[in-house]
């Protein structure tokens, strides 16, 4: 007596044929294990740790090591010379003979931050916004727009200088001065003080010149934002009556948001680490930062206390990386209870 043989259909054959080839797949993995061979982990483990390391090296040691200079006095020379002070540098810088510089620094970057927030970042949005309406020419005012911010600072400062703040020919001096001669960067009057310190004018004149790049980066940004953002949600906008402000505020602004972020970070960290600007200007008097205090007391003439250098160094970390934090956090955490 003979047993008839089971019956296999096309679709006993196809799940067989997908076990198997999952079996092939999970066959390089035992307990839920890593699918990577040796070779892959190594190149895996090779391509974290070799970044990690380059920018623990050269971006977290030396912070930290600044950190602990600047309880210290040092000449940078010989390692028998240094000295450990404490918080002496931090009350000479704050309380004592350097005060007056730390003050008006910090004041100047406060100022700064102020002028970048509401100046060039609201004219960047707005001309982001005109350019995405895709007027005639729109290519060529991007260009313009975006010119400046492929230049450094150091060169923005140069061509200031010569361009729109000489003292006879500048291009300010022929608009604004009346036929006669300005010392755009030279003039050290407040324009309002209080204490002994102020918005000085030379440092006015200064801010504008970072307008000038800073407004093309920010447009860019805003740009590349309402780019991405879907038609369909202005035209739902404009089908219920909205006009533009109302659109703008309540439907393209909130998509917006991870721009906002990036915007608000860029600016607090440019406003802070500003420097070459105002260095190829040879640092006119009351527009210092607190970046040029550092770099005086590192590398300035008469320069014999690396101590005073970090403490001013770790000053400007604490408040960029202060304020990066706080803002960046509360933000996400915003985002998370809403959803």
């Amino acid at each position: 007596m003979t047993t008839a043989s089971p019956l296999i259909t096309d679709d006993d054959a196809d799940i067989s044929s997908s076990a198997d080839e999952a079996g092939r797949v999970s066959g390089g993995k035992k307990g839920g294990r890593s699918q990577f061979t040796g070779r892959d982990r190594t190149v895996f483990i090779a391509m974290v740790a070799i970044p990690s390391i380059i920018h623990i090296a050269i971006v977290w040691i030396p912070t930290f090591l600044s950190i602990l200079l600047s309880f210290t006095k040092w000449n940078g020379i010989r390692f028998s010379s240094l000295e450990i002070t404490g918080v002496e540098n931090y009350d000479q810088t704050l309380l004592g003979a350097f005060k007056g510089d730390t003050y008006q620094a910090i004041l100047n970057n406060f100022w700064l931050l102020l002028f970048l927030f509401f100046g060039p970042t609201l004219l960047g949005m707005l001309l982001a916004y005109l350019l995405d309406k895709n007027l005639k020419g729109t290519r060529i005012y991007q260009s313009l727009f975006y010119t400046p911010v492929v230049l450094s600072l150091a060169v923005v400062g140069f061509i200031w200088q010569n361009v729109m703040y000489d003292q006879q020919y500048g291009l300010a001096t022929v608009a604004f001065g009346g036929g006669g001669t300005v010392d755009w960067l030279g003039n050290q009057e407040f324009l309002f003080s209080f204490g002994g310190y102020g918005l000085s004018k030379n440092f006015i004149a200064i801010l504008f010149a970072m307008a000038w790049r800073h407004t093309g980066y920010i447009m860019v940004l805003y740009l590349a934002g309402m780019k991405s953002v879907d038609a369909a949600l202005r035209e739902s906008a404009s089908l219920d009556g909205c006009n533009e402000w109302q659109t703008f505020r309540h439907v393209l602004f909130p998509t917006l948001k991870p721009i906002n972020v990036i915007v608000v970070v860029i600016t607090v960290i440019e406003a802070l680490r500003a420097y070459d600007i105002i260095a190829v200007l040879n640092e006119p008097r009351n527009t210092e930062l607190l970046s040029h205090l550092t770099t005086n007391a590192l590398v300035g003439e008469g320069a014999d206390n690396i101590g005073r250098g970090s403490a001013y160094a770790t000053m400007l970390f604490l408040l960029c990386i202060g304020f990066v934090l706080w803002y960046v956090t509360n933000h996400y955490r915003k985002q998370e209870n809403t959803v």
